[in-house]
């Protein structure tokens, strides 16, 4: 029996039958894009993957990367994966010292300088002597470029072939709790994902053809990582968009016109908040409502969007409130949840067309095995699974059962029909001083409904009941200096108050809401470069106020 084909063997067969395809779409600036072909893109990345191992790095160097969504991202990763490496993969928004940690801590012996905003902060970061390229969209500097280079090196002329077992990347997790972790992904896992993905959009897209997507969320996340780069890798009719910078990314989308689409809550939310910022809910509820206009309104808003030829859209990496999903698929958005994680590279549930329910993340792709252990953790058994943390084999000995499930850290719950809710995280389970333990995760979704929350935190350890924390919609922080506004938010966080506490136990109610002081972001350390919160450095910002606030037994606070 032939070996299986891995990524690499098809990325070769695409690029031998699609040479002229275009495959990626980078835009410069101005308007101006480049794009790159299927041939073009093998021919670059086979050209430095010599490079490379005219520099003696060749099989099993780690080599890394560190830069934001771009067409060099997907051909200098090829390009490790040719010369036999493994890639690491660094968030464009880390400061210096995780920067510096993964490179050290990962063993890498080469980084990728590629597009990024913050250069000048991060440079001190990486270890003296480590030698650097700068990829094309690089910020000014006077390392090495990646033109320059492949244009006075001959590319190999061998097709490379991966063992399935060899790492193909190790992902770091982006440090919501403690230092990152090294997630080493194999060439079986990746062709795995890819495979199982790409077979799933298609059954659920309808698509048989070409299709196109944007990407702009973190490719050194395993989400996109896995559902838009590996999944082009192994299909081969994917037409890749970039967005330039956060102020073009309507004019993308637009250029991308995706007929596929993944976000993360946050995003979702955010884009909801722009449409009602310029129609209030009421009123485009009601719109939507009627028969036929209905869905006149729906494409026109989806438009406005750029979504309106998505054919199937996913949102995923934290959980999205039930009626943030309903509000898309009444403007005819064919909007599911997935859910996954670094440890096995995403693939683990999704909702469909058959089987969806609010507050469900899915049921599990078909060669994923899932149960309930006594405690109500939720484990995993998937074709995307790591291998092991990079250099940390004690916790490789607590995240696996003796026979192979990963314990994800998730409480859940499952239907008979093998839909999967997850109830909270099994390490940010708290108790009050009511003694019993409060899962901050669902009522925290139930807070996140209103569409004046962008974002909010349960806490309260050890406190007579448990408190919130909210970051109000960026629409509106701007209007606060209204006291009539000011007003009008106290009076709707008083009603969000009680509606939440009229569906959570007794023991779960909230007593107080606050209102943040500032948004939370990355660059204030109280988001991930995946925009999930940093609940222990949110409640460590907080804990001095706490005393004050229960004294004060209002209902609504600001920070």
């Amino acid at each position: 029996m032939a070996p299986k084909k891995l990524l690499l063997d098809f990325i070769h067969d695409h690029a031998q039958a699609r040479a002229d395809q275009v495959f990626l779409t980078q835009p410069l600036g101005g308007g101006q894009v480049a794009d790159y072909t299927w041939g073009q893109v093998l021919d670059q990345a086979r050209r430095m993957a010599a490079h490379l191992q005219a520099q003696g790095l060749g099989p099993g160097s780690h080599i890394a990367i560190l830069s934001k969504n771009c067409a060099h991202f997907f051909i200098a990763e090829l390009a490790i994966w040719l010369a036999g490496g493994t890639t690491v993969a660094i968030f464009p928004t880390e400061g210096p010292d995780t920067v510096r940690f993964v490179l050290e801590h990962s063993d890498a012996r080469l980084l990728f300088v590629g597009k990024l905003d913050i250069w000048k902060q991060q440079a001190p970061g990486v270890p003296e002597g480590l030698p650097c390229i700068a990829l094309p969209l690089a910020p000014p500097t006077d390392l090495p470029g990646w033109d320059a280079i492949i244009a006075k090196t001959a590319p190999l002329t061998q097709r490379t072939v991966r063992q399935p077992e060899e790492n193909a990347m190790i992902i770091y997790t982006s440090g919501s709790t403690g230092t990152p972790k090294g997630a080493m992904i194999s060439f079986r896992a990746v062709t795995d994902v890819a495979e199982g993905y790409a077979r799933d959009i298609r059954q659920q897209s309808g698509i048989t053809g070409a299709y196109r997507v944007l990407s702009y969320l973190p490719l050194a996340h395993s989400f996109e990582r896995a559902v838009i780069e590996c999944v082009s890798w192994f299909d081969g009719q994917g037409h890749i968009f970039f967005a330039e910078t956060l102020d073009t990314f309507v004019a993308d989308l637009q250029r991308a016109r995706p007929t596929l689409f993944i976000s993360v809550p946050r995003l979702w939310l955010k884009f909801q908040q722009g449409v009602l910022a310029k129609m209030p809910a009421k009123k485009l509820d009601f719109l939507l409502g009627l028969p036929i206009l209905g869905k006149i309104v729906g494409r026109k808003v989806l438009t406005g969007l750029g979504l309106d030829q998505v054919q199937l859209a996913a949102s995923g990496s934290a959980p999205i409130p039930p009626e943030l999903i309903a509000w898309y698929r009444k403007l005819g958005l064919k909007l599911m949840e997935g859910y996954g994680m670094t440890e096995d590279f995403t693939f683990s549930h999704r909702s469909t067309a058959a089987l969806n329910a609010p507050g469900y993340v899915g049921t599990p792709y078909p060669s994923v095995q899932v149960r309930i252990d006594d405690n109500g953790e939720v484990l995993i058994k998937s074709p995307g699974q790591m291998s092991g943390y990079y250099k940390r084999p004690e916790l490789n000995a607590e995240c696996f059962t003796p026979d192979g499930y990963f314990r994800t850290g998730d409480m859940g719950e499952r239907r008979p029909d093998g839909l999967l809710k997850l109830t909270g995280r099994v390490k940010e389970l708290f108790k009050t001083a009511k003694g019993k333990y409060v899962a901050p995760a669902p009522i925290e979704n139930l807070i996140n409904e209103h569409p004046m929350v962008e974002l909010s935190i349960v806490s309260g350890v050890g406190r007579p009941a448990a408190f919130a924390c909210v970051v109000l919609a960026e629409t509106l922080r701007p209007r606060l200096s209204d006291p009539a506004v000011k007003a009008e938010v106290e009076a709707e966080m008083a009603q969000v108050l009680q509606r939440v506490n009229s569906r959570v136990a007794e023991y779960e109610r909230v007593q107080m809401l606050v209102i943040a002081r500032e948004p939370w972001s990355i660059e204030n350390g109280c988001l991930t470069p995946t925009m999930k919160i940093k609940r222990s450095r949110i409640e460590a910002s907080v804990e001095a106020e706490l005393d004050r606030w229960y004294q004060s037994k209002s209902l609504v606070l600001w920070a």
